[in-house]
């Protein structure tokens, strides 16, 4: 990172974009410690006052989950519940998360071995939300979803990004232009801020084309090896 003096607003879900590689996995990992920064400082603003940041504040959901699988997914969610009620707000039961989740009844009491990486992922969301932190981290969330759990995952962003903070790395502009409110990019250590109506349909036209042309050379080098 160089120099980056950014500040992200309470209520909106950014889009951090960034090709493979840019150093959006690197910036969460600093955001929620687990890297140690040569220089700089993040904060919270909360009525005009500045504290820096605490673990307590970030919600990590990584790319690949990462979740008890020797437990069921109840029995999960009721350790994660007990060891966090004094930062948990307006608790709910455990059943009443899954519903929220849309994780089906028959799933509830199976192990999260037998859960799939997308059901591992929603998991590994629930508990960041039921944590309640200020500053939502999610790294490529939804790569692991079908196309319905996908979209189901986006409603429920929507839903609770009033009381967050939400940033949401992605390297796909589509998926940026239609969840987020603003777009970011990081590249080459420098992360600023960009207008959405300059990422123009013609634009948005022209990355689907190349995007099928890729697609289909792909699936031709295949058939011919």
């Amino acid at each position: 990172m160089k120099d980056v003096n950014f500040e992200f607003e309470k209520g909106k879900i950014y889009g951090l974009l960034g090709r493979n590689g840019a150093g959006k996995t690197t910036f969460f990992n600093c955001l929620n410690e687990d890297i140690e920064i040569d220089a700089g400082e993040f904060f919270i603003e909360d009525n005009g006052k500045q504290r820096k940041m605490e673990a307590e504040d970030i919600g990590y959901v990584l790319s690949t989950p990462n979740v008890p699988e020797f437990l069921t997914a109840r029995e999960f969610l009721k350790f994660f519940i007990d060891i966090n009620k004094k930062r948990i707000k307006n608790e709910k039961t455990i059943d009443e998360y899954f519903e929220f989740m849309k994780i089906e009844k028959e799933d509830r009491d199976k192990l999260l071995k037998d859960y799939s990486e997308g059901m591992k992922n929603k998991m590994q969301m629930l508990v960041n939300i039921i944590a309640n932190p200020n500053v939502l981290l999610l790294d490529e969330p939804l790569t692991s979803f079908d196309v319905v759990i996908a979209e189901e995952m986006k409603q429920m962003l929507r839903e609770i990004k009033k009381d967050h903070i939400i940033i949401f790395s992605t390297h796909i502009m589509e998926l940026a232009l239609d969840l987020c409110d603003e777009i970011v990019i990081l590249n080459k250590g420098i992360l600023e801020e960009i207008d959405k109506n300059n990422l123009d349909n013609e634009h948005l036209k022209n990355k689907r084309i190349f995007t099928y042309i890729f697609a289909i050379l792909c699936i031709y080098n295949v058939l011919n090896k």
